[in-house]
């Protein structure tokens, strides 16, 4: 907002001429067929006649940024290369020729579109001007061709060299294909980008295929891109550090991709040519072969065009488009109706939409991003306003969502910019839907957010560390499991958490304690070496056979990412864990600090479950259980180290003591004095054994007796009586009754105990029984009838 067209046009004008030193008569410049006032500025400034002053009637001259913002009308400038290069001055007929070519463009930003039909002056207007860097080049390199300039000449003589085919000759164009495409992709890479099949990541991977397809044409047999990267960083090395510094990331990822590509390029071509052999020129190759290409094997449409333009065959892209949105419908329709998802129907609709999230959370904690959706109650919605609880979804996000068993990260996301500047959203989780939208959850804590808005997105720090060092853990423990107990082990499952780790894994049998220990010694061990802890993108099939493990549960891509860490092992120098993960890890083994098993359980059949904490939590449990040893021993009056012995001979006590009492209940229950339940009938004897009928009968209520210690009761009474029945009822501390009966083996054919036992339980409340026919025993919710209970059996022996 400082300047505005005077001075623009002027900078502009006096770089190009004076500092440049570019001839004035070649040059020429387009405005805005309305704007009058770049018109007479032009004139007075550059001193340009009104032939070098082309009006621009199109949108090609006025810039926006979309239906509604800021925008305004341009200027351009134009260098004429000459009248023996073919082409027309802009606005021309023969304007797509090489002899007018645009050097400078001058954006004068002064106006807001705010509807389709209205448009105001902005308060501040701006300016956004620059040149090609390639073109310039061209021209202060006296041609008109930007591959014949220093940026280039390098790299194509490399790839010429590489590849032994003349650079010009019939395969001019490849070379340079290869050349900017080699440039543009390392750029990518070395900021970060990766290739993927979402978004940018997508970007990056069609300029690479399409390089890479160029050098299959010049015959190249290996992987050639990577062998280029040294003569780029020497071009431009030194102006552009970043190419240095992530020289071996862009080598290693060129030389993937292609390796992975030449498979594809391959079957692609070959069934290409299967299914375009009898088209001629002019003729169009059906758009769902194109997309069974694309779908199957993975061979993108411009690439079906590239290898077919060369014989003036088309593609059938309309019909291509529809097999595309088939697909879709079905995929949606199919998504739509499997089970609890059919509730969510808004993350496929936002999926679709809107793409993959980006994920920068494995380099970073902290970036900015745009709103491109909000969710509240199962919606979609323009705004959030303060205290509303719902869920964010940014273009690209430091928050790792749900996945792998590692749980969603947690933290703030602010507004920035033109936004509201107090907008505070608390994210409580984060999720992953279908497999590739990351979804904020939360709530507003103050403020409004919009869709669009540009925030600042920024992961809880300390939460974050604590769940990298527990994911870090539970590989050093899958390995250190399967070195411990064989290599049948395998991952089964897992929770990482910021407090805990979870590791489930087969095994058919329980860890014993000196196995744990010495698990737990194992992965300690790798964590004090404190080794990096290295991450590598490799195809699955070199990852698998590099000996890496794949995780349980997780569905892998042609492309993963591989975490080692331990000090390499063996004569193949393998690292000591080597596993297929997506998770966020810590740099260095000691970053972990400790790690510690709580727990060893069965999670299901075959299925072993560790427990286990890390770092200070790890710490925390460790003090916490040293000060209730102290606590332990403080209360025996023995030292910590003679706890466990102390403890041994006090429960051996307590044991002595409590089966010298158990012997003593059964005595006294058993003792003389007239039995209870007595219905007053017969003779009794001094020790309360009675006869009923013409048969001994020996009934005893009591309290305080568990139902387990009925029987020993009844064996003790029937030896008391040598020959007759038994029978004992105790009324728990519930209220509920229990009765046991039994028959001496001489009586088992007039009297059955089962029987027996049932009719007394009858007043119990009960129902049934069961038992032998010399011992029985049941119960029922009413022990206050412990006495009727007794009386009804002696009623059955009395006939």
């Amino acid at each position: 907002g400082d300047y505005f067209k005077p001075d623009a046009i002027e900078f502009a004008w006096t770089l190009i001429t004076r500092d440049f030193g570019l001839d004035k008569k070649r040059l020429l410049v387009t405005v805005y067929a309305e704007d009058d006032e770049a018109h007479a500025l032009w004139k007075k400034i550059a001193g340009l006649s009104d032939d070098k002053i082309i009006r621009i009637p199109t949108s090609d001259n006025f810039w926006s940024m979309g239906d509604t913002g800021p925008c305004g009308p341009c200027s351009e400038i134009f260098y004429d290369h000459g009248d023996h290069i073919p082409g027309g001055p802009p606005g021309s007929p023969d304007e797509d020729g090489d002899r007018f070519i645009e050097i400078w463009n001058l954006v004068f930003m002064q106006f807001e579109q705010v509807t389709p039909d209205e448009r105001v002056n902005l308060p501040r207007p701006s300016i956004d001007t620059g040149m090609g860097l390639e073109r310039i080049a061209a021209v202060l390199q006296g041609t008109h061709d930007n591959y014949e300039t220093d940026l280039f000449k390098a790299l194509i003589q490399a790839s010429m060299e590489e590849t032994g085919v003349d650079a010009e000759g019939a395969r001019k164009a490849s070379h340079r294909v290869i050349a900017d495409h080699l440039r543009a992709s390392s750029f990518l890479i070395s900021d970060g980008v990766l290739p993927s099949n979402e978004g940018r990541g997508y970007v990056l991977r069609r300029i690479m295929r399409r390089a890479m397809r160029h050098a299959s044409l010049l015959g190249a047999r290996e992987p050639l891109l990577h062998k280029l990267v040294p003569t780029l960083q020497r071009q431009m090395g030194e102006s552009y550090p970043e190419l240095m510094r992530a020289g071996a990331l862009i080598t290693e990822t060129l030389k993937l991709e292609e390796t992975r590509f030449r498979r594809t390029l391959e079957k692609g071509l070959s069934l290409l040519n299967d299914a375009s052999g009898d088209l001629g020129k002019g003729d169009q190759l059906q758009g769902e072969v194109a997309f069974k290409l694309y779908d199957t094997y993975g061979f993108p449409l411009d690439l079906t065009q590239d290898a077919l333009k060369a014989r003036g065959v088309g593609v059938d892209v309309e019909a291509f488009n529809a097999a595309m949105e088939r697909q879709r419908a079905e995929a949606r329709a199919a998504w739509k109706g499997s089970g609890e998802t059919a509730t969510e129907t808004v993350w496929y609709d936002l999926h679709e939409r809107l793409g993959a999230t980006e994920f920068l959370g494995y380099t970073t904690e902290r970036a900015e991003g745009e709103i491109v959706a909000l969710v509240a109650d199962g919606a979609t919605v323009d705004t959030l306003q303060a205290g509303e609880a719902g869920a964010v979804v940014v273009n690209q996000t430091p928050f790792y969502g749900e996945s792998g068993g590692q749980v969603g990260d947690t933290g703030s996301i602010e507004a920035v910019g033109e936004a509201d500047p107090s907008a505070l959203f608390n994210v409580a989780d984060t999720q992953r839907k279908l497999g590739a939208l990351f979804v904020h959850t939360g709530t507003l804590e103050r403020g409004t957010l919009r869709v669009g808005d540009a925030v600042a997105l920024s992961v809880d720090t300390a939460r974050r560390q604590s769940v990298r060092a527990n994911h870090s853990a539970t590989h050093l423990l899958h390995e250190a499991l399967r070195t411990v107990l064989g290599d049948h082990v395998a991952q089964k499952g897992s929770l990482v958490a910021p407090d805990r780790l979870r590791f489930d894994f087969s095994h058919p049998k329980p860890v014993t304690t000196q196995e744990v220990e010495a698990v737990e010694a194992l992965a300690n061990a790798v964590i004090v070496e404190d080794t990096a802890v290295t991450t590598r993108l490799m195809a699955i099939d070199d990852a698998m056979e590099s000996g890496a493990r794949a995780l349980f549960g997780e569905k892998y891509g042609d492309e993963v990412r591989v975490v080692s860490m331990g000090a390499p092992q063996g004569a193949d120098e393998r690292p000591w864990s080597i596993e297929l993960c997506g998770g966020t890890h810590v740099a260095r083994t000691g970053e972990i600090g400790l790690v510690h098993i709580v727990g060893e359980s069965a999670s299901s059949a075959g299925v072993r479950r560790l427990e286990a904490l890390c770092g200070e939590a790890a710490r925390a449990h460790l003090v916490e259980q040293e000060a209730r040893v102290r606590a332990i021993a403080a209360a025996l009056k023995v030292k910590p180290d003679d706890a466990v012995e102390r403890l041994a001979a006090v429960l051996a006590e307590r044991r002595q003591l409590e089966r010298q009492l158990a012997d003593a209940k059964r005595q006294l229950a058993l003792g003389g004095g007239v039995p209870t339940g007595s219905t007053g009938d017969g003779a009794s004897s001094g020790d309360g054994v009675r006869t009923v009928g013409a048969i001994k009968f020996l009934g005893r209520t009591l309290e305080g007796i568990a139902a387990k210690d009925l029987r020993g009761l009844v064996d003790d009474g029937k030896a008391q009586v040598g020959s007759g029945v038994v029978a004992v009822v105790t009324r728990t501390e519930d209220g509920k009754g229990a009765l046991s009966v039994g028959v001496t083996d001489d009586l088992k054919a007039t009297y059955n105990a089962v029987d027996l036992v049932k009719i007394g339980a009858a007043k119990l409340g009960g129902k049934g029984g069961g038992g032998r026919p010399d011992l029985a025993q049941a119960g029922g919710p009413d022990g206050d009838q412990a006495d009727a209970a007794l009386a009804a059996i002696e009623a059955v022996l009395a006939g």
